[in-house]
């Protein structure tokens, strides 16, 4: 046993017996939170401008801060850039986390001093709370990769500002650096297939223990990795035994992705996202990741089908139910309020509060009313991957098809295919039938003759990849929306069947 092996093991069960602490109080520990996060902002420009010295309760919270999306804040956010000081939070933030929005286009989300250990030490505390469970700890004397964007940053105005994977990398923990791969030099190349043939070229060697990042960048990471040496990932890596990872749904990509390595590893599913560290999964033997109550964040939640409403029920964590869709809105210590970070979940457990992230609110097709979720896609999916076991898949989108003057309007999925399905008709009907069983909505629309059966496209297995070259969105932290309420995705996927 190495000595960071050997001093994880205390160090891990001081992490598990603080997180117990809070979660084992979750009301007291939100309204702790909730009431330090007002304190500590009264006195900022939007402090006054939504009377928070008169703020008692969440109630009075409800009635003086509205939902807003990034568009809502952008003008504290510019006034931010411009220089001032005390706008959103306290002081000026340390960073800005760069992201692309869908509507707003670059969006600049602050980070602050006190956001930011949460960023850092909430993953560090997720593998933590896997090797008290589990007992696994030799992974920490082998080398760690995190296939994370570049730390880079650019300025805008005085603050410094990048991808949030590279903002933290600037923040790993020194025990951390000896054992960290790729290199800074090799993290910073900008065109992905270049940085991957880096990676490989930096670790092929080496003694793998932990690797993390989002799962189709791995899967092309490792796939390059087998047609290079001809092996499985357990023979170039054999102490390879923990995978982390977070963005998108593991499920779609867990087959191939065990096939490649050889073998089961552990996984441990995050939930990062620049506005804040939401959620981590802190067990192996339950659904769900546990919502991280005492980072940061004071957490609400809007019923999913409310969330066009004009007044939608805005709830605390107190009033929520298991099992319903909400839309996730977060006040943080990074200066957000009322903000809708765009993502659906749904509580799976109360003791502790566990949930699941189901989707994007803006993530949908309703093109016929009958508003199907990334979560029913998925499941659908799932269902049907479990009926053809000989299928594999490496990505897929789902889109609507309006065309009264072709015939049948329906649903069409785009699905690169590792090993397409025996009868791809008969993986067809499964699918939707699954759907139907998913969505009642989509159910009356098949019965009542308006939707045709959906359509399976297959794509060649590096369709998505040549997608996102084509739109400068490569590898990293960037993902493929699981399905589009438009063809723009679509259209272009359809020019390589």
């Amino acid at each position: 046993m190495g000595i960071k092996s050997f001093f994880s093991r205390p160090f891990a069960s001081y992490i598990h017996k603080k997180v117990q602490k809070w979660a084992s109080r979750p009301h007291e520990t939100q309204r702790e939170v909730f009431q330090e996060l007002i304190a500590q902002a009264k006195d900022t420009a939007f402090g006054r401008d939504h009377q928070f010295s008169e703020i008692k309760s969440y109630e009075d919270f409800r009635k003086q801060v509205p939902i807003r999306d990034y568009e809502g804040l952008r003008p504290y956010v510019e006034r931010i850039i411009a220089g001032e000081s005390d706008v959103l939070w306290k002081g000026r933030p340390l960073y800005f986390s760069k992201t692309s929005g869908t509507t707003s286009g670059m969006k600049f989300i602050p980070l602050t001093k006190e956001s930011m250990p949460y960023h850092v030490g909430s993953a560090r505390d997720a593998v933590l709370l896997y090797a008290h469970e589990t007992g696994n700890t030799a992974f920490m004397d082998r080398k760690m990769i995190f296939l994370s964007g570049s730390p880079e940053m650019d300025k805008k105005g005085d603050i410094h500002y990048g991808r949030l994977s590279g903002i933290v990398n600037h923040h790993v923990p020194n025990w951390m650096r000896t054992n960290q791969l790729p290199s800074y030099e090799t993290n910073c190349i900008e065109e992905w297939e270049d940085k991957l043939d880096a990676i490989i070229d930096e670790t092929i060697d080496q003694r793998m223990g932990l690797i993390s990042g989002i799962p189709p960048w791995v899967q092309m990471y490792f796939d390059k990795i087998v047609k290079k040496t001809g092996k499985p990932i357990k023979e170039v890596f054999p102490e390879f035994s923990v995978f982390v990872y977070g963005g998108v749904n593991f499920e779609p990509y867990r087959a191939k992705l065990y096939e490649t390595i050889g073998k089961k590893v552990d996984s441990i599913e995050t939930y990062p996202a620049s506005e804040g560290f939401i959620a981590y999964q802190d067990t192996q033997t339950e659904e769900g990741l546990l919502l991280l109550l005492k980072a940061g964040i004071f957490y609400e939640f809007i019923p999913a089908d409310e969330y066009f409403d004009e007044n939608p029920t805005r709830l605390s964590i107190e009033e929520v139910e298991l099992g319903v869709n909400y839309a996730l809105i977060l006040n943080t210590n990074a200066g957000l309020w009322g903000y809708s970070i765009g993502d659906t979940v749904k509580f799976v457990s109360k003791e502790p509060y566990r949930l699941l992230v189901t989707g994007r609110i803006k993530h949908f097709i309703s093109a016929f009313g009958e508003h199907v979720i990334g979560e029913e896609v998925e499941k659908a999916m799932n269902y049907a991957l479990s009926r053809f076991p000989e299928v594999e898949i490496v990505e897929f989108t789902v889109a609507p098809s309006v065309n009264p003057d072709k015939g049948q309007s329906r649903h069409e999925w785009f699905v690169a295919f590792a090993k397409q399905p025996n009868d791809l008709n008969a993986f067809e009907t499964v699918l939707d039938k699954k759907l139907t069983e998913l969505n009642t909505y989509y159910d009356d629309l098949i019965t009542g003759n308006i939707l045709q059966r959906l359509k399976v496209y297959p794509l060649k297995s590096d369709a998505f990849v040549e997608y996102m070259k084509s739109i400068g969105k490569l590898g990293g932290q960037n993902k493929v929306p699981r399905l589009s309420n438009d063809r723009d995705i679509a259209d272009e996927l359809q020019k390589m069947i």
